[in-house]
């Protein structure tokens, strides 16, 4: 009976004290957010959209060869699930394909290829952009799978078992011939850390300021809302480009990725991801005011897309089209193809100059609007 009377007032303040945090959380827009609407969003976003697999390969189909066994082939490629071919007659145009990031591989199929099929002698030739090591592989053994079952399907159908033999594939990589993983990892890594320079310390210092009162200071002075955009961009405009020359050295001489093309190249594309970042960062801290809101929407907005969603990871072309059309939102989308472009196959101008211009509209875009809300807070 004591133990019972001792333990009801405590049962009272713990029931009072959980009905009172309870009203608070869902009164706080910020911590349904956090707990409920941020796990959603990321479980479909990234449990729809990334994939291991490896699909829809685009692929340069060369062909020399006129015969009814060489469109056999193609056919099988067509009807594949994992290959998208795209017929070309001259291997320079397949190399601009390739060059330009329009296609993942080439394969040339000879001239004489009947001929030699008969004999039992065929050879195609591939080429795989192995920037992804990995990715190259596995296109490669899909390769050799489609042109094999191919070869065994037409052996059977013709009753020439002895004379098609089968088919020898001659491959190649492009842009990674060391096979070195560390070639497609570096570029994707700089993005991940001008993105936590950039956008998420920004986002965090500046959500700190707000919940101090430092800005407060500011209101009184006559300082404008242009020139505290600035006041906040330089410090960390500066920090990025010290963690991108960091990252590049690290990279070619710990790493030993080479940098085939210009530096300045590099660098130009570099920055004005890093304007990005800090617009995107300024622009939620501005909004929010508040740190733990800025951290998450920051996280969600910048870092998870730039690992999950921009190409680093995960083939894009293998996503389902609703997801990868969410991708073209994304800097880092064209970020990840302007370095890897930029270290692996050096200045190629038909994708340096797209992925450029998209993000120095993005700093526009996020300048003006960091401005507005800025201006908007202070007046």
């Amino acid at each position: 009976m004591k133990d019972r009377e001792v333990w009801r007032p405590k049962v009272r303040r713990i029931v009072a004290l959980v009905k009172k945090e309870t009203r608070q959380m869902i009164r706080d827009p910020s911590t349904i957010a956090v707990g409920i609407v941020l796990p959603v969003i990321l479980i479909l976003l990234f449990g729809f959209g990334l994939s291991l697999d490896v699909s829809n390969v685009p692929l340069a189909v060369v062909m020399q060869d006129s015969s009814a066994s060489a469109e056999n082939l193609l056919a099988a490629f067509a009807l594949s699930p994992y290959f998208r071919p795209q017929v070309v007659h001259s291997s320079q145009t397949a190399d601009r394909l390739m060059m330009e990031g329009s296609v993942d591989g080439i394969l040339t199929i000879p001239s004489d290829f009947a001929r030699r099929f008969s004999a039992g002698d065929a050879r195609v030739q591939l080429a795989v952009n192995g920037i992804d090591s990995n990715r190259a592989r596995i296109i490669e053994s899909y390769v050799e799978g489609a042109v094999g079952a191919w070869s065994a399907r037409q052996s059977a159908e013709t009753g020439a078992a002895a004379a098609g033999g089968p088919v020898n594939i001659q491959s190649r990589l492009w842009f990674n011939s060391a096979n070195d993983s560390h070639y497609f990892l570096v570029p994707g890594l700089i993005v991940l850390v001008m993105t936590l320079i950039g956008a998420f310390l920004t986002a965090m210092v500046v959500a700190r300021e707000w919940e101090r009162g430092t800005f407060e200071a500011l209101f009184v002075s006559p300082v404008r809302s242009g020139e505290i955009i600035l006041g906040k961009t330089i410090p960390y405009f500066g920090l990025g480009v010290l963690g991108l020359l960091l990252c590049v050295a690290s990279g070619k001489f710990l790493f030993h990725v080479p940098v085939v093309g210009s530096l300045a190249v590099l660098v130009g594309g570099s920055m004005l991801y890093v304007l990005v970042a800090v617009g995107v960062g300024l622009l939620i801290s501005s909004y929010f005011k508040n740190q733990l809101v800025a951290s998450q929407l920051t996280m969600l907005a910048t870092f998870m897309p730039a690992l999950m969603l921009s190409g680093f990871l995960f083939d894009l072309r293998s996503m389902p089209a609703g997801i990868r059309a969410i991708t073209y939102l994304l800097p880092a989308r064209y970020y990840v193809a302007l370095l890897q472009t930029t270290f692996l196959a050096g200045d190629i101008w038909p994708v340096i100059l797209p992925n450029g211009a998209v993000l120095a509209v993005m700093v526009a875009l996020l300048g003006y609007a960091s401005r507005a809300v800025t201006h908007k807070r202070l007046g």
